[in-house]
């Protein structure tokens, strides 16, 4: 049996991403309550003609008492060899705060109370920390559209696999904040950057004009090499504390030039070794898996964001 809990603040996307789990032949329940996990899992185990594919949603709206018990009902799950994945989805408060003044809907947290909508948004980042501290996967939803989150749910939720963790190796730029979905970040504004070549700055680092430039520099070869070397050293200890996802960032001032170029050729070389590598340029809104084993061809299709 595999089931998927879906967690994370209010209006970063949980239903969305719900919705895609059941359009895939997913079993789907919204706002569970956390104390009837087992129950719900000991129902459908019993009864065969259910689907083994089941998504949850658990949320700020369960009594506290029992989202202070939920790494506990977690571990009981995974004792019990039920197949778990925690997605926790956040979105950065500034948006959230937009999202609602937009639309004019009110967070769950403030009905019946006097909070504020940003009181509201922290006292629930708050309630939800026991999730987010055990979730396999943290998708920051701030950028990204409907038809992007719900490439990310179908691609690195119901494509996973329990035996295998997947990677992903994703540029960025500083200038609009590192992924909160990072778990290991390395900086490469002290590279040569193309930006101030004016032939050069609407070009990114996928482009071959790019690419030669970048080339021209041994000291990029050498943090490629420096970066390549350190998470093939590490990545094994990461499998072994058995992650299900580990994402690997690269950040530049803009994210166009040189992280992109470096991210490019990380997932390649990681690719030739690895299963299932997955490549995502973040300002670019580009997603790539790449086949085990074999380089990345110039003309990869890509999910391109809207």
């Amino acid at each position: 049996m595999q089931l998927v809990i879906i967690s994370g603040r209010s209006g970063s996307g949980k239903s969305i991403a719900l919705q895609a789990l059941e359009d895939l032949g997913y079993y789907a329940i919204d706002n569970l309550p956390a104390m009837l996990l087992g129950a719900l899992v000991d129902e459908l185990q019993d009864d065969r003609s259910l689907r083994s594919s089941i998504a949850v949603s658990i949320d700020a709206r369960n009594l506290p008492a029992a989202l202070e018990r939920f790494p506990e009902l977690l571990e009981e799950l995974r004792g019990r060899r039920v197949d778990c994945q925690v997605v926790y989805l956040t979105t950065d408060a500034r948006i959230l705060l937009e999202r609602y003044s937009h639309t004019r809907r009110r967070h769950p947290l403030t009905r019946g109370s006097d909070m504020t909508l940003a009181e509201a948004i922290d006292t629930e980042e708050q309630s939800l920390s026991e999730i987010r501290d055990l979730a396999d996967l943290v998708i920051d939803t701030t950028r990204l559209s409907v038809h992007e989150l719900r490439g990310r749910i179908t691609d690195q939720v119901a494509g996973h696999r329990a035996e295998r963790m997947t990677l992903t190796v994703e540029s960025f730029g500083f200038k609009r904040g590192v992924p909160l979905d990072a778990d290991i970040v390395f900086d490469a504004r002290c590279l040569p950057n193309p930006y101030w070549d004016p032939a050069l700055r609407d070009a990114t680092g996928r482009d071959p004009s790019i690419i030669a430039f970048l080339d021209g520099y041994p000291i990029v070869a050498e943090m490629l090499d420096d970066i390549l070397a350190w998470v093939e050293r590490w990545l094994p200890h990461y499998q072994a504390s058995q992650r299900s996802y580990l994402t690997v960032a690269i950040g530049c001032t803009g994210g166009q030039h040189r992280s992109v170029y470096l991210a490019e050729r990380l997932a390649d070389r990681l690719a030739n070794r690895h299963d299932g590598v997955r490549l995502r340029h973040r300002e670019l809104g580009v997603q790539i898996t790449l086949p085990a084993g074999q380089e990345m061809a110039e003309d990869n299709p890509a999910q391109e964001g809207t």
